[in-house]
């Protein structure tokens, strides 16, 4: 595993020692990246090949610990997340499907929050707290309880009831709050102090990000250690968007992908949409989104702390943000349900209409190499896709009498 060398503000690029648990720059408040020895590294790193014999090392080969040399060095608080599919589409030839459904928690949640909860572990941190708008606070729930520390969760009250279940079965100490997520945030910042709770909020620690970064790692290791030639992330926070250009940045450091990185497509809601609005009117950062609903709940985020770096990431890539209405989500969970025989979660079925859009307007040729994410389970979200389709549980069946065989014996109906 990888010596952290130092932290390096995205924004103002000054270094801060990683001694000590972080959350933003302290000169600026920007981002945090972590920065390792890259020369060190060159040295040291190897591209992974296959899996470990036995053991451990097998079990953490499978998973997203099999880029631990390119990963904080500190014991793993691991549940198996990571190495997650990519399925080929039956119907087009060129089109992939990262199922991050697979993970712990049902999400690409878990991805971060392996790696921030590991990193708290070592720093002896005992008390995390997290505004959610759903799946990371199951995430968070479920490996604070891996590694015996407390979990604070603020959600807003009509999260998927998954959520919710999960996180008191977890052990969490939860709160759902009359608001939005920009609501929760502003509860954990006002009371972390006060609480003794270290904020584990999105971006707003380094760590997150290096968890999500093995998203980029994988796909370019499942595509042959190469580049497609663009990727849709559904965009609520933007973390993996933002993990998977460091992960780019960094291969092409270690020699470990060469040529063109992939056009970064950033999907939302068109019912919360502030980072849509803003690479439209070519403005640098968003702004709050008035009246956010949609039933991809994990795109209601009305200003998210990164959407600064996810828009310079997509036009630097020469991608785009583009927003779709929930009823064109909707029409694309149900296609690819019949179709492909996967149950997306609404906000990969954002990424999958995205794709129908870009071909029909020409953005993207059927012969352009594409990797989607579906960033969770389809059945998580059975409350709300059920309210998108207008779907009830049919009313009972007056009950039949059961039918005898020739000896009086009852059977089934």
């Amino acid at each position: 595993m990888a010596s952290i060398d130092s932290l390096e503000c995205s924004r103002c690029h000054r270094h801060s020692s990683a001694a000590t648990p972080r959350t933003v720059c302290p000169f600026c408040a920007g981002v945090l990246y972590v920065r390792y020895n890259m020369d060190g590294l060159r040295r040291s790193a190897r591209r992974p090949q296959g899996m470990s014999p036995a053991g451990r090392e097998r079990q953490l080969d499978g998973s997203m610990w099999r880029y631990r040399d390119v990963l904080p060095a500190a014991d793993p608080v691991t549940l198996g997340e990571g190495w997650t599919p990519m399925l080929a589409s039956r119907r087009h030839p060129n089109l992939w499907l990262k199922e991050e459904a697979t993970n712990p928690t049902g999400t690409f949640k878990a991805r971060g929050l392996s790696m921030a909860v590991t990193m708290a572990r070592h720093y002896g941190l005992t008390r995390l707290a997290v505004p959610s708008a759903g799946n990371a606070a199951g995430a968070l729930a479920a490996y604070a309880a891996a590694a015996g520390i407390e979990a604070h969760i603020f959600m807003p009250r009509d999260v998927p009831f998954a959520n919710y279940l999960e996180c008191v079965a977890y052990g969490a100490h939860t709160t759902l709050v009359d608001g939005l997520i920009s609501d929760c945030a502003r509860i954990v910042a006002s009371r972390s102090e006060a609480e003794g709770w270290f904020d584990i909020s999105t971006v707003k620690e380094p760590f997150r990000v290096e968890g999500k970064k093995t998203m980029g790692y994988e796909l370019v290791e499942q595509l042959g250690w190469e580049y497609p030639d663009a990727v849709f992330y559904p965009t609520g926070g933007g973390v993996g968007l933002i993990g998977m250009w460091k992960a780019f940045e960094e291969m092409e450091q270690l020699g470990w992908v060469t040529g063109r990185r992939p056009r970064m497509i950033a999907v939302q809601s068109s019912g919360c949409a502030p980072l849509a609005r803003a690479f439209r009117d070519g403005e640098p950062a968003s702004a709050f989104w008035e009246g956010a609903a949609t039933f991809a709940s994990g795109l209601r985020v009305p200003k998210p702390y990164g959407d600064s770096l996810v828009l310079a990431i997509t036009r630097l890539s020469g991608g785009l943000v583009l927003d779709l209405p929930d009823q064109t989500i909707l029409a694309s969970l149900l296609d690819w349900a019949r179709h492909e025989g996967l149950l997306l979660s609404p906000e990969g079925a954002a990424a999958t209409a995205a794709y129908d859009q870009l071909l029909r307007s020409g953005f993207l040729s059927r012969e352009d190499r594409v990797v989607l994410f579906n960033t969770g389970a389809g059945l998580k979200y059975t409350d709300l896709t059920a309210e998108a389709m207008g779907l009830q549980r049919p009313a009972a069946r007056e009950e039949l009498p059961a039918r005898t065989t020739a000896g009086g014996i009852p059977t089934a109906q």
